[in-house]
């Protein structure tokens, strides 16, 4: 796993990235857009504040209003990072590729940072034919870095097994109450960058142990979930429709939570019982 080095002039300016198998940076922090069917407001706000990372997916449905805010904002394409991601993995090789074309249509880009299979669900043969098409289209140039989510340890042996390149990404849901620790595991083993959706534990705030380093930092609770993702390598991707909310989740450059409190955070993990999504990671 390669290291977070942050190069911040101010706690809005965001310039930490990791280094990712396929010769690519990743920023460190990105801007999830889920389940937000009016995203440009909170995608212009990102930009402006310094994110250069906005994490979208097909089934979100607002690819076309991410590509907008980046247009809108002035920030060159080369330098924001934009992922989608394919729900179904049914498709066969050209539907994939096909989808893949319809994501750049809609963003209005020639080129994914990104892509993802969004769901190991659909067995192994259907996961291998779609990593397969996003392999080919990595190599016709269509994106530029290939990867899944929701993928647990024996999904992404088949791909091992088969004799494929490897993800150079594995988004899964991942805060204090739910580590995923085989999965981190087996990443960091395979030199797997490690993302971390649902970091905010979908507002679920009020654990005591939480409010109590977010207090004696003077942070907020968000703040702190998402520097314990930072600080434990994972790039964390915070979703608020807020602008403002936006804006305070991007403060979290300017501290470092202590090595007793980040054994206290971590002692807050429930395995798989503190999902609070679907996480479907055990999929056949």
């Amino acid at each position: 796993m390669a290291e977070i080095h942050n190069q911040t002039t101010s706690a809005l300016t965001i310039k930490s990235a990791v280094a990712m198998s396929s010769g690519y940076t990743m920023p460190s922090l990105g801007l999830g857009v889920y389940q937000n069917d009016d995203c440009k407001p909170a995608c212009l706000a990102a930009l402006e504040c310094g994110y250069t990372h906005i994490d979208s997916a097909r089934m979100y449905r607002n690819e076309e209003q991410v590509g907008e805010a980046v247009r809108e904002s002035k920030v060159p394409r080369e330098d924001v990072f934009i992922t989608s991601k394919i729900y179904e993995t049914g498709r066969g090789l050209q539907g994939v590729l096909s989808d893949i074309d319809e994501s750049l249509s809609k963003f209005g880009f020639d080129y994914l940072d990104l892509y993802l299979i969004h769901s190991p669900i659909g067995g192994k043969e259907n996961r291998l034919t779609t990593w397969k098409a996003l392999l080919a289209a990595k190599k016709a140039g269509k994106i530029r870095t290939a990867g899944v989510s929701n993928y647990g340890p024996q999904h992404m042996q088949e791909i091992l097994d088969a004799g494929l390149e490897m993800p150079a990404v594995n988004q899964v849901e991942l805060h204090p109450f739910c580590q995923q620790k085989p999965i981190v595991d087996y990443c960091r083993e395979h030199g797997i960058i490690v993302q971390a959706y649902t970091p905010l534990v979908r507002g679920a705030l009020d654990n005591p142990v939480l409010q109590q380093i977010a207090k004696k930092y003077n942070k907020d609770p968000a703040q702190i979930l998402i520097r314990w993702s930072l600080q434990h390598t994972f790039v964390p991707l915070p979703k608020s429709a807020n602008p403002e909310r936006v804006r305070s989740n991007a403060k979290v450059f300017d501290f470092e939570i202590s090595k007793e409190d980040m054994q206290e955070l971590d002692a807050l993990d429930k395995g798989k019982a503190g999902a609070v999504t679907w996480n479907p990671v055990d999929a056949e």
